[in-house]
């Protein structure tokens, strides 16, 4: 399996950390936030990582290097001065993460969620882990039912954790889903969210996913890093 981490943000909110450092890059816990989860990609026993990376791109193969000593190969895509968003981004690593699902996660989140508990493949187009909303979005995301299928309204709302399965189908009709939303960028690549081509998958219930147990944090601040940070040395000091 192989796995595409999320991590070209500008990373705006978390200034002036990110002045410097990718937001990936920046320690919770003694590490680098995208190393907690190459950690876990390495033991589920993925051996490709596709790293996507905007800001400050030199940086991640300057900390990471090639993934050797994790027994990971990483591959960096860079995306050019403005990132592609979510939906441009897994469309512009298609080439490399080649026909078969693989696993997304985000590299500004922290979770002890062991990844191994996803489904290798997943039953429609996507397999999404989600989370009970924060208190900083409330609203929560899609709606989970019964039979671990995802709607765009509806009871129960969960908020998506930033992982995920996916095959490359999602982004088979991404023009047409995306249509309106679709920006050009000065590198000629497509700039658009997922989020649309989630919802047209959920018409058909065709994404499912499953609550996450455990630990989670968005890490979108430098109060939420801070708070993090306090709570990953509390464990290191037990």
């Amino acid at each position: 399996m192989k796995a595409l981490v999320f991590a070209a943000g500008l990373g705006e909110r978390m200034r002036p950390l990110t002045d410097h450092t990718p937001k990936p890059l920046i320690e919770a816990g003694g590490k680098p936030l995208i190393v907690w989860h190459l950690e876990k990609l390495a033991a589920l026993g993925v051996d490709e990582v596709v790293i996507n990376t905007s800001w400050l791109a030199d940086r991640f193969p300057a900390v990471l290097g090639d993934g050797a000593r994790w027994g990971l190969r990483l591959h960096y895509l860079h995306e050019g001065d403005t990132p592609l968003e979510t939906g441009g981004g897994m469309l512009n690593a298609l080439p490399l993460l080649g026909d078969a699902p693989f696993l997304l996660v985000n590299g500004d989140i922290w979770t002890d969620f062991d990844f191994a508990r996803l489904p290798r493949e997943p039953a429609g187009l996507a397999h999404l882990a989600l989370v009970d909303p924060p208190t900083f979005a409330p609203r929560g995301d899609f709606a989970l039912d019964a039979t671990g299928t995802l709607h765009r309204e509806g009871e129960h709302r969960l908020t998506y954790a930033g992982l995920g399965i996916y095959r490359p189908a999602l982004l088979d009709a991404w023009q047409q889903h995306a249509a309106g939303q679709i920006r050009e960028t000065t590198s000629g690549k497509p700039r658009f969210p997922l989020l649309p081509l989630l919802h047209a998958g959920m018409v058909n219930g065709r994404i499912t996913g499953e609550r996450l147990p455990g630990r989670w944090t968005d890490v979108g601040t430098p109060e939420r890093l801070a708070d993090l940070d306090k709570e990953l040395a509390n464990d290191a000091s037990r």
